[in-house]
């Protein structure tokens, strides 16, 4: 069973994707540009709340766009908004998919990551119960770690988010009667709950953008960003490579 049939197979799976579908629709919403790239997960629609017209997921088997994620069929610089959901967790090469992602987003494009949390009840029953089966098969990479990795490659740690804090019951009733830790531990121990998400944005030394002397508020930056996306088609997207359907 692949994590993707996991997730939609089992009340668990249901649980966590709820929780992370919840937290990408929040961080995906302000984020422009021309071309957003999910890779993995395909059968999830979490771009669903971005307003980026050229949206692409991307897997080795299916999507809009079969590709090795370790070798990115994309232009370098030629991407605003990528999508990594648990993606690391469940590759060979996590260090050059990351590698990858930096190499095909634009300056100050971002990039959104989520995966296992390693010091929780998920990283516990993983300890517990062996690693044979997905989604316990995953890496459950360490968030420092994560962040170390990003900064590496010039990706710059904006925020993180936590979710998924009830035991990994496999019996939704059970899950149900946890659901106050949901908000509890988001108070009182994030760094404790089963999954992290953590934005980055990509850093160039040497470059700086330019803005119009007019634009001096950040509402109307946003809002001049917003309408100039809407009146201009996106440029089509550059790759490296021939796609294949």
């Amino acid at each position: 069973m692949t994590f993707s049939e996991w997730l939609a197979g089992s009340e668990l799976g249901q649980y966590l994707l709820a929780r992370e579908q919840a937290y990408y629709d929040r961080v995906v919403a302000d984020a422009f540009g021309f071309h957003a790239v999910q890779l993995g997960l395909v059968d999830q629609p979490l771009l669903r709340a971005n307003r980026i017209a050229c949206q692409v997921r991307v897997d080795a088997g299916a999507g809009d766009l079969r590709a090795d994620f370790a070798q990115l069929p994309f232009a370098t610089r030629s991407i605003d908004l990528i999508l990594l959901p648990h993606t690391l967790d469940f590759t060979g090469h996590p260090h050059q998919v990351l590698r990858e992602a930096a190499r095909v987003l634009v300056p100050e494009g971002r990039l959104i990551v989520t995966g296992f949390n390693p010091f929780s009840f998920w990283g516990a029953r993983r300890l517990l119960q062996g690693s044979a089966r997905a989604p316990w098969s995953g890496r459950f990479l360490r968030l420092g770690r994560m962040k170390d990795w990003l900064k590496l490659l010039g990706l710059e740690p904006m925020g993180a988010g936590y979710m998924a804090y009830a035991p990994p019951f496999n019996r939704g009733d059970w899950l149900a009667r946890f659901g106050r830790l949901e908000t509890a531990g988001e108070r009182w121990w994030p760094l404790a709950a089963g999954v992290y998400g953590i934005e980055a944005v990509k850093r160039e030394r040497g470059m700086r953008l330019i803005t119009p002397a007019w634009m001096t508020h950040k509402k109307a930056a946003g809002l001049a960003v917003a309408g100039q996306a809407d009146r201009h088609p996106a440029p089509p997207l550059k790759t490296d490579e021939p796609t294949h359907e």
